[in-house]
């Protein structure tokens, strides 16, 4: 039922497309959309307390409803709604982040004229919808076809709306056509490694591929090269080393908003899926495949940790942190146990929070020509603005791992978890990254502290209340979950996968 509220008030949203006026359409479509996830919210509440302890397979099996999925589908709402708050702020970026005409050059007159009467190109939002539909359908899917039409229907609308910023619009119409290129790709590489899998097992349930992996005699060929197509395609969409390499691009040339629904929402979504293929439809042959993710994941970790060094955009920057966070959430997945499913769930709650923050404090320091990304614009921000330089720091400690906030929780019980099953060598590795990652961070945080800032800087732009409260509740969400992080745990190590 949250899936069909999901995707059937998207359908709405493009009928407001058509039928009202432009000066109407914004105020309808957030209040459209936020009030469906609401309402999808209140459905999911309401059927955890009655779902069985094993969960349900339902719609043909297509779907299984248990209680990672439930934990996947709260988070996802709930960081969709921050996301769309963002998305519709016209304070920050005069007229909003979105061109107001998708055939309207940069610069124009009209573009101008357009952004003075506070136009922008409203389908962002029905698009939005139909892509957290298709992540809510991704992380639940009980069969590699279902995973794939996810797949397409999560990343179709993420390309659109990389590509209609209304600064930077070369830069933002590149990044989109890079991100369907690769996402093409990728989509191929899926499919193709899905073929061979049915080809395999005669089915593409997880658990009918799971039960001919387990007891049959013929030749692994097709089941561990369709594995490796199949998982060539989801560590694409969960920016993995070395599949990363969209990432930086997507980052920094997409509206600020579209990218902090991308790097919270997606991560969290291709993440879901590749907990339940390796968990349900290859956890009895995890002893041939462990080790080349052994070899993935500490390859994301050195990527993320080495090449953020060297980034001057501070979105590029945040992507390269990304693709070291994809490392550790892999090392949670290939656990393979419980407390590695419930570790890599938490560190996904956590993760989540603090990149949607992230994103919306780097949209609100600005100079004349939009977004200041550059490292040495945010110089002296302390002395500027305290506020804003003391929200980013914090924000950046989280992501580093220090203490007293949910990253380090996260990244101690992912850690934990591995420890736990044997990991020792890959979790050193994975000290040592977060090591040389960190110092990226507290760069930044010297630079806005101890450096003067110059007399033409950036200033910070005051948001709307809606936008404040949005950041608000994720730093506090990043500050709870570091100092009492109990309650979440418990609710992320509540069950596991249905195996039916």
């Amino acid at each position: 039922m949250p899936i069909l509220i999901i995707l059937g008030a998207a359908c709405v949203g493009v009928l407001f497309e058509a039928f009202l006026p432009r000066h109407n359409r914004i105020a309808a479509q957030l209040v459209l959309s936020v009030l469906a996830i609401l309402v999808a919210g209140w459905r999911l509440l309401s059927y955890a307390d009655e779902m069985p302890e094993t969960g349900t397979i339902t719609l043909g099996r297509a779907l299984a409803v248990d209680k990672p999925t439930l934990v996947l589908w709260a988070t996802l709402l709930v960081l969709t709604i921050g996301a769309l708050i963002l998305m519709a702020d016209r304070t920050v970026e005069r007229g909003g982040y979105f061109v107001a005409d998708a055939a309207v050059r940069p610069g124009t007159v009209q573009d101008r004229a357009q952004a003075g009467r506070g136009e922008m190109q409203t389908e962002v939002f029905p698009l939005a919808l139909f892509a957290l539909g298709g992540m809510m359908v991704f992380c639940a899917a009980n069969d590699l076809l279902t995973m794939f039409i996810a797949l397409e229907v999560l990343s179709l609308p993420l390309y659109l709306m990389c590509g209609l910023a209304r600064r930077r619009r070369l830069l933002s119409q590149e990044a989109a056509v890079k991100y369907f290129l690769l996402g093409a790709f990728a989509s191929a590489f899926f499919l193709y490694g899905l073929a061979l899998l049915y080809g395999y097992a005669g089915s593409v349930q997880l658990s009918d591929i799971a039960n001919a992996a387990a007891g049959t005699n013929r030749s692994e060929t097709l089941l561990f090269g369709g594995l490796g197509l199949l998982v060539v395609g989801l560590l694409f969409k969960g920016s993995v080393g070395p599949f990363h390499t969209w990432t930086p691009d997507v980052y920094q040339g997409a509206p600020t908003p579209v990218t902090a629904f991308m790097g919270a929402c997606t991560k969290i979504a291709a993440f879901g899926g590749i907990l339940r293929v390796l968990s349900v439809g290859f956890g009895t042959t995890s002893w041939e495949w462990r080790g080349v993710l052994w070899g993935v994941a500490i390859a994301s970790m050195v990527i993320g940790a080495v090449l953020g060094l060297t980034q001057t955009d501070v979105k590029r920057m945040v992507a390269y942190s990304s693709v070291a966070h994809a490392g550790f959430l892999l090392i949670g997945a290939i656990v393979l146990k419980p407390a590695g499913l419930s570790a890599t769930l938490f560190y996904l709650v956590t993760y989540g929070f603090t990149t949607l923050a992230t994103f919306g404090v780097i949209g609100l320091v600005r100079n004349a020509d939009g977004e200041a990304t550059h490292l040495s614009q945010w110089a002296g921000l302390a002395k500027r603005s305290p506020l804003v330089a003391g929200t980013m720091a914090f924000l950046l400690l989280a992501l580093a791992g220090i203490p007293l906030t949910s990253g380090f929780v996260g990244k101690f019980v992912v850690f934990q978890a591995a420890l736990s099953d044997g990991m020792a060598p890959l979790v050193v590795v994975a000290v040592l990254a977060s090591a040389v990652a960190a110092f990226f961070y507290l760069r930044v945080i010297v630079l806005m502290y101890f450096s003067q800032p110059a007399e033409d800087g950036p200033t910070v732009t005051i948001p709307n209340l809606w936008t404040t409260g949005v950041l608000t509740v994720c730093v506090l969400v990043t500050l709870f979950l570091g100092i009492a992080p109990s309650l979440v745990l418990d609710w992320t190590s509540s069950g596991v996968f249905a195996l039916q």
